[in-house]
């Protein structure tokens, strides 16, 4: 008897052909019932659409996908390279796929490498949760900064980082704390919005959203005029590249940081400390989250059971010098001025939302 066939697969799965093809060619676009039963029908009978990366030799490699948001992000370098070295330490190949922040992208991307490797990691997903869904019903899923119950997941503790940066400006004397917002599509962002307005609760702060803005300093800077039409004297950004671009447009205003407004950050990437002045910020273990994010990957792809709960990794504040006490002058003109108050607590519109806690 030859190889098998796609008409014997097809035959076997009780599907056309064309649907067959579809399940190779573009996995996200065949049901996830039918493409199991398509992939368990190709098994049986032993055929393989796809021969996948070859060592020397002709020995198949294994291959784990990685999938992130913006390659230009300095966010996603030691992910990257912690994703790296998990792989080759389990003699996999990495094949990392770009899609410029965009959930059609993404998608593209995932279905043009399923059926060529054994899993896939996806940092900071945009994709819906049920196209999360239908991929992770095919192939081992990790995500990372995305909480899904059908997936293996791997998150920084951005309630813990969000609630000990407010606590430091509270210590600072800050009552008033712009949140500066990431992507729409970002969960990363809706966690921490949500946890700076239970934190502000808790200490009686006050705290505004403004947003949603792209995260990168071109976005930052267009932020800071919103921030200074506001009037705050603290900035929590959703990401370092929004905080040093909120920074750079004040300070073209001329208000000074941290003078006027201490700013902090999410992340701690490279450049925090060579921008003036240095960036304070909530640093995430990006390089373990990328190792752990692929030797997890493997594991399930391998045969393990997902645990069914996140994996969440520790953070820390790291302060440095864009956060300082707030100025005797400045709290005299916010305690004095109504016009200060009345700038606050203005209606920006519905991207603007705010949260008081009771007096």
């Amino acid at each position: 008897m030859g190889r098998p066939t796609i008409y014997d697969v097809a035959r076997e799965a009780g599907v056309a052909a064309s649907t067959v093809s579809r399940a190779y060619a573009r996995p996200g676009r065949v049901h996830a019932d039918t493409a199991q039963r398509i992939f368990a029908a190709a098994q049986r009978l032993g055929y393989r659409s796809v021969v996948g990366p070859q060592r020397p030799g002709g020995v198949p490699q294994h291959a784990i996908a990685l999938v992130i948001a913006d390659v230009t992000n300095p966010f996603y370098g030691d992910i990257i390279k912690g994703a790296y070295e998990a792989a080759r330490e389990a003699g996999y190949q990495l094949i990392l796929s770009h899609t410029n922040e965009s959930p059609t992208v993404e998608r593209e991307a995932i279905e043009h490498e399923l059926a060529q490797v054994d899993g896939v990691v996806i940092a900071s997903s945009r994709m819906s949760d049920s196209g999360l869904r239908m991929v992770a019903k095919q192939k081992a899923v990790v995500l990372l900064n995305r909480s899904l119950p059908e997936a293996s997941c791997v998150l920084n503790d951005a309630e813990r980082g969000i609630r000990q940066a407010a606590q430091h400006l509270a210590t600072l004397g800050h009552h008033r704390i712009i949140y500066v917002a990431g992507p729409e599509a970002s969960w990363s962002d809706g966690v921490r919005w949500r946890a700076l307005r239970q934190v502000a609760a808790d200490l009686r702060l006050e705290a505004r959203r403004i947003g949603p803005y792209e995260p990168t300093v071109l976005a930052g800077r267009s932020a800071a005029l919103r921030v200074a039409e506001l009037g705050p004297t603290a900035v929590q950004a959703y990401n370092d590249q929004l905080a040093i671009g909120v920074m750079k447009g004040l300070r073209q205003l001329g208000i000074g940081i941290p003078e006027q407004v201490s700013v902090v950050g999410f992340d701690n990437i490279m450049v925090d400390e060579l921008v003036e002045p240095a960036l304070t910020t909530i640093a995430s273990p990006l390089y373990r989250m990328g190792f752990t994010g692929v030797r997890n990957c493997i594991a399930v792809a391998q045969g393990a059971r997902p645990s069914g709960r996140p994996l969440v990794l520790p953070v820390r504040l790291v302060v440095r010098q864009s956060t300082t006490r707030r100025s005797p002058r400045v709290r005299c003109a916010q305690e004095n001025d109504m016009r200060c108050d009345s700038r606050f607590d203005a209606t920006l519109g519905s991207s603007t939302s705010i949260m008081k806690s009771p007096s």
